[in-house]
């Protein structure tokens, strides 16, 4: 807007040349007695004109300097943007205040993680179909229930443990435990509450899988101590979030066959140790500060590389176990295309961006879609 009435100023200056051309150059004495107020009385009424005119000029131009001071640059919007979408959600707007700050601690705001953690299980399940049949759907929602709810098991553990360390990284201080909105009490009530929805889900299960799906409990609550000991916190988090390929396959078959299974478990190790190790590139300096480990910091400027040799072994485990499984064709189509999707979130992920960490991270549901649409097409046409 000042841009504006500068230009309009400049503009009603035209007609006025000789005296704007004297103001510029700092004499305050007519050269030309046609411009001398005493000696020319026509120009008496443009005087007091170009008084007005110079002054709106020089407040026009002190308007002008602090707008573009005081303008807000690119990034520092983008970040306040970004602040803002983080800070609200469906949760701020449908729950129920005093439900609000649990439905964050278990992250349902945020479903990435569920997706990461049922789409082995989903695997799992759809491998272990008859051939020329459609998965167990009952047993698919039963795995997709069990994903949630172990997930914000997972992130409640994971707060409580970390609540003095989240209020020290940008990213988590303000997670509901760290920022006091729920006390550790409280965390832990609800942690019980979600333990036993899932145990209500187990219970329907063969008791293979009862014993599996209670062993891995003992991976949810020991994985948030792990970036305190090692520099390999998220090859621990495979372990973790892909038992399900291990567990889906004993709910439908009530046995494991390892040759099936052990591939594509070892190869959901090595997809998490891909976006995990993205996703960890998010908080590396504040994991400098704060002191825990990471393969971000392990792998530092090398990342990508190490990255992509987890990905040439995940692709090749998963490989394996169709073969193994005796799969139809299609899975070895989807699977190069999700080799295609695995090598481009890694070689083109700006690993000093966190926006552009977290859009590949997120990537990775799809990944997971892509290798289970091959599952099931190879099962349906084998």
């Amino acid at each position: 807007m000042s841009s504006f009435w500068v230009s309009c100023v400049f503009r009603r200056s035209r007609f006025l040349k000789p005296s704007l051309s004297l103001l510029l150059s700092g004499n305050n004495k007519p050269s030309n007695p046609i411009l001398n107020p005493k000696l020319n009385p026509h120009i008496a009424k443009l005087t007091n004109h170009n008084r007005w005119v110079r002054n709106s000029e020089q407040n026009f131009r002190y308007v002008w300097v602090a707008s573009i001071c005081t303008t807000p640059s690119q990034s520092s919007v983008e970040k306040e943007t970004s602040s803002s979408n983080e800070k609200s959600s469906w949760i701020d707007l449908y729950l129920p205040r005093q439900a609000r700050a649990y439905a964050k601690l278990a992250r349902l705001d945020k479903p990435i993680g569920t997706w990461l953690l049922a789409w082995p299980c989903m695997w799992s399940i759809t491998m272990a179909a008859p051939p020329g049949h459609f998965p167990d759907f009952k047993m698919m929602a039963l795995f997709g229930c069990g994903a949630l709810l172990l997930r914000g098991a997972g992130c409640t553990v994971n707060d409580l443990l970390d609540r003095d360390i989240d209020n020290m990284v940008e990213r988590t201080r303000l997670r509901p435990v760290a920022s006091g909105l729920l006390t550790p009490f409280q965390g832990l009530s609800f942690l019980g509450f979600q333990l036993l929805l899932g145990l209500g889900i187990l219970l329907q299960l063969n008791n293979l899988s009862r014993i599996l799906g209670a062993s891995s409990l003992l991976l949810v609550f020991s994985y948030p101590l792990m970036k305190r000991f090692t520099f390999w916190p998220q090859a621990y988090l495979g372990l973790t979030f892909n038992w399900g390929a291990l567990l889906g396959w004993a709910a439908v078959k009530g046995s494991l066959d390892l040759a099936v299974v052990f591939p594509m478990y070892i190869s959901g190790v090595f997809w998490t140790l891909v976006y995990d190790t993205i996703y960890a590139h998010q908080d590396k300096e504040d994991d400098l500060k704060v002191g825990v480990k990471s393969t971000a910091l392990r792998f530092g400027d090398s990342s990508k590389e190490w990255t992509t040799g987890f990905g040439i072994a995940c692709i090749s485990s998963l490989a394996l176990s169709g073969y193994n499984a005796d799969i139809g064709w299609p899975y070895y189509a989807f699977l190069a295309a999700a080799s295609g999707h695995l090598g481009w979130q890694i070689w083109t992920v700006d690993l000093s961006s966190r926006a552009d960490c977290n859009r590949k991270f997120v990537s990775n549901k799809w990944f997971g879609a892509i290798v289970f649409s091959g599952i099931l097409f190879g099962r349906l046409m084998q």
